[in-house]
């Protein structure tokens, strides 16, 4: 891991360890912040997996979604997973700045713009936080090794056509010269 991973992810993480402190600390607060936004999600979720066991109540979600932050902070903080970490993170973070920092609803100037500036930090830690989850450390990524993987196929698959022309038309040579010989014995 390079110096400024070690530095930069601790430092992006210690965002969401503290917020889901603060939202299992404050659940009933958050709650009712949340509230407009599960009860848009709810019925969207509910209807995608009918059968599954979805939570209902405002307080169980922000229950979840600070337990997402802290695991997954802690996890992306040390490094263990980062990219499924930082996707996590990214993840948890689109509800949040939705119920936290709808400025769109703010009619006091002073609010809305405070609500405005929360938004747009969480939109650019969403920028960094993809940037995160796409991050190789260097090494080729899925698409890259598909892509290599394909080529390598599709040249072993030459080599192989190659291999077997030659081989039938060495063996065509030969059955050729078998038959002539046959032709001369009988003869």
């Amino acid at each position: 891991m390079t110096l400024s991973r070690m530095i930069a992810r601790p430092l992006l993480a210690s965002t969401f360890l503290v917020g889901g402190v603060n939202a299992l600390r404050n659940v009933d607060q958050h709650a009712q912040k949340a509230t407009p936004v599960t009860d848009r999600i709810v019925p969207l979720a509910q209807k995608a997996a009918p059968g599954a066991p979805i939570p209902t109540d405002a307080k169980t979600w922000v229950r979840i979604n600070a337990a997402v932050q802290i695991g997954a902070g802690l996890a992306f903080a040390t490094g263990r997973a980062p990219r499924l970490s930082a996707s996590l993170l990214a993840l948890s973070l689109v509800p949040t700045t939705l119920a936290g920092h709808s400025f769109w609803a703010e009619t006091d100037p002073t609010a809305k713009r405070t609500q405005f500036l929360g938004f747009t930090k969480n939109a650019s830690m969403l920028g960094g936080l993809m940037i995160a989850a796409g991050d190789t450390e260097g090494q080729p990524g899925l698409a890259w090794r598909a892509q290599r993987a394909t080529k390598d196929v599709r040249r072993e698959a030459r080599t192989f056509s190659k291999e077997a022309r030659r081989e039938a038309k060495h063996l065509a040579g030969s059955a050729r010269r078998e038959a002539k010989l046959a032709r001369a014995q009988l003869t």
